[in-house]
């Protein structure tokens, strides 16, 4: 089965897919930006669950419910804040995509949907994060995988050109 990449402009936390994917920081207890807005819409017991979790690394992920949300759960990652590229940051931005999508199989999701990871607050430039973030997918689902779609969800319609161009770009051997 083929896995569905493809990138849209909306509000991730009004999509209907299985799962969202939080850009978080490393306490999980809420924040600025796309973070701010997913702790806002779930309601105050998403908050009280990530108190359990004990926060979470950069390049890392954990999973909660999606509670108000239409998204069943939310997998939380912390992505690196870009220091020019030269402190592992493209990897740390790779693994967050990567145990995201590791997360989504073992828990049996079918759908999820990233916001663009770490190119608000933490600065990583976002060309290049688009590109790790394509890159990291495709080479994810290329092995036999139960997921359906993968949703790349833009908050703006620059992010949303530069998703699909790269998309459209063929797949790098």
């Amino acid at each position: 089965m083929t896995t569905r990449l493809y990138a849209m402009c909306g509000d991730i936390t009004m999509l209907e897919t299985e799962a969202i994917v939080n850009a978080a920081n490393s306490s999980l207890l809420g924040g600025g930006g796309v973070d701010g807005a997913i702790h806002r819409a779930a309601g105050p017991e998403l908050l009280q669950e990530c108190r359990l979790l004990g926060g979470c690394k950069t390049g890392d992920a954990k999973i909660t419910k999606g509670y108000h949300l239409k998204a069943k759960y939310i997998i939380h990652t912390v992505g690196p804040v870009w220091h020019g590229g030269k402190s592992s940051e493209p990897e740390q931005l790779a693994s967050c995509y990567r145990r995201s999508l590791e997360i989504a199989v073992a828990s049996g999701i079918d759908s999820i949907a990233f916001p663009c990871i770490s190119t608000g607050a933490y600065g990583y430039p976002a060309e290049s994060a688009a590109e790790i973030a394509v890159k990291t997918v495709r080479q994810f689902v290329a092995a036999e995988t139960p997921l359906k779609e993968v949703i790349f969800c833009c908050f703006s319609e620059q992010d949303l050109q530069l998703y699909q161009r790269v998309l459209n770009e063929p797949a790098a051997k």
